[in-house]
C-alpha cells in the first residue's frame, strides 16, 4: 500500500505542541520557497545549505545567494564537490532520479540528522520531495532510517503535494529569483 506522505506530514504536525525547533536541508531557494511558506507557522526553522553536488562552484554560489530574495539566511555546511563525486563515483551515467540521485540524496540527508543531532534540534525535514523528478518514498524511508540512527524526529513529506511545486515556481517569479534548469550535478545538467 502506497503511503499518502503529505497526508502524513498534516498529522504529524497537528500532533506537535509549541513551535518544535525544525532544521530545514534546502536544496535551492525557489523549492524552498513553497516549503518554508507551507511550515513557518507551524515550526522554529533554521535552515542548512548543504548541497556538494551542485556544479560548478558559480553554480552553488549562485543558488545559495538567491535565499537573501527570500530573507532567509542559512547555514552553510561547505562546499566538497569531491565529496560527492567519491561517493557516486562509477555511477556517473545513471540516469537522473537513479542510484546516483539516491546516493547523493541519502549523503545530504545523512549530514542534515548529524548536524541537528550536535545542535538540539527536535526535527528534520528535506525540501527535496518538492521535485516532480526526485521519488518522495525513497526521501521519506531515508528520514525514517536516520531518524532511527539520531534519535531526531523527521517529518514526512511529499511537499509536491498541493500544487507545492506550482507554487515555488510562482514564488520565484514573484521575487525574480534565479531558477537553475538542472538539479546540481554535472551528470544532470547533461541530461
Amino acid at each position: 500500500m502506497k503511503i499518502d506522505y503529505n497526508k502524513l506530514m498534516h498529522e504529524e504536525i497537528s500532533s506537535f505542541g509549541s513551535k518544535p525547533k525544525l532544521l530545514l536541508h534546502c536544496c535551492c531557494a525557489p523549492c524552498s520557497s513553497a516549503v518554508i511558506e507551507k511550515l513557518k507557522e507551524y515550526f522554529e526553522i533554521t535552515y542548512l545549505f548543504f548541497n556538494p553536488n551542485i556544479y560548478p562552484i558559480d553554480e552553488y554560489k549562485l543558488r545559495k545567494e538567491q535565499f537573501k530574495k527570500l530573507n532567509v539566511n542559512v547555514i552553510d555546511l561547505g562546499y566538497d564537490h569531491n565529496e560527492f563525486l567519491n561517493l557516486i563515483k562509477g555511477k556517473e551515467d545513471e540516469k537522473e532520479g537513479g542510484i546516483r540521485c539516491n546516493i547523493c540524496i541519502a549523503m545530504r540527508l545523512e549530514k542534515t540528522f548529524l548536524y541537528a543531532k550536535n545542535n538540539n534540534f527536535d526535527i528534520v525535514t528535506t525540501t527535496l520531495s518538492i521535485s516532480p523528478h526526485k521519488n518522495a518514498e525513497f526521501i521519506n524511508i531515508t528520514g525514517e532510517n536516520l531518524q532511527k540512527k539520531y534519535g531526531i524526529k523527521y517529518l514526512h513529506a511529499d511537499f509536491k503535494k498541493e500544487n507545492g511545486f506550482l507554487r515555488s515556481t510562482q514564488i520565484a517569479k514573484q521575487v525574480n529569483m534565479y531558477r537553475q534548469n538542472y538539479c546540481g550535478c554535472e551528470f544532470s545538467a547533461k541530461q
